[in-house]
């Protein structure tokens, strides 16, 4: 309890002192958030603190946490990096995975079994059941990834977004 009254009181000189001499804006949690919860516009809020050397790495956009989900517990009114979200995950670690192959004119679609858990877009190793060879997939939706190899499909999603 005092904890946390001293942080609101240093939070609110800290505020008061950097609008007199300019500072930088960052998004900071409005309230607790627990790791694993995805986090929205309004769990967000801005402050402003002091420039200096030890604010790079630290989030200034709410468009930069919106639709993320909590790495950690995220404490009310502190500063957030990057690193403290990731996208949501929408492969997990032991689950089903449908697995897709396209070639010129053939598509080929199989199960497999989820050795690593990725969000959208990321890379995730998946296990054939078949032939237990590990194969590397990139995530396209809940329960599903490309397989292929990964450079090749990392270019076609860089042209199909241009």
């Amino acid at each position: 309890m005092i904890r946390t009254v001293i942080l609101i009181a240093s939070l609110v000189i800290a505020t008061s002192a950097v609008a007199d001499v300019g500072g930088m804006r960052i998004v900071v949690p409005a309230h607790d958030i627990a790791r694993g919860e995805t986090i929205a516009d309004s769990d967000l809020s801005y402050l402003t603190i002091a420039n200096g050397p030890n604010v790079s790495g630290i989030v200034t956009s709410m468009d930069q946490l919106s639709g993320m989900q909590a790495r950690r517990v995220l404490r009310a009114s502190m500063s957030l990096r990057g690193d403290d979200v990731r996208r949501p995950i929408l492969v997990t670690k032991g689950s089903t995975v449908t697995m897709t192959f396209d070639a010129p004119g053939v598509t080929l679609t199989a199960l497999g079994k989820a050795m690593t858990e990725g969000g959208m877009g990321e890379t995730v190793t998946i296990l054939n059941p078949v032939s237990y060879r590990q194969i590397t997939g990139v995530v396209t939706g809940a329960g599903q990834a490309r397989a292929g190899d990964v450079t090749a499909i990392a270019l076609q999603q860089l042209a199909a977004s241009h």
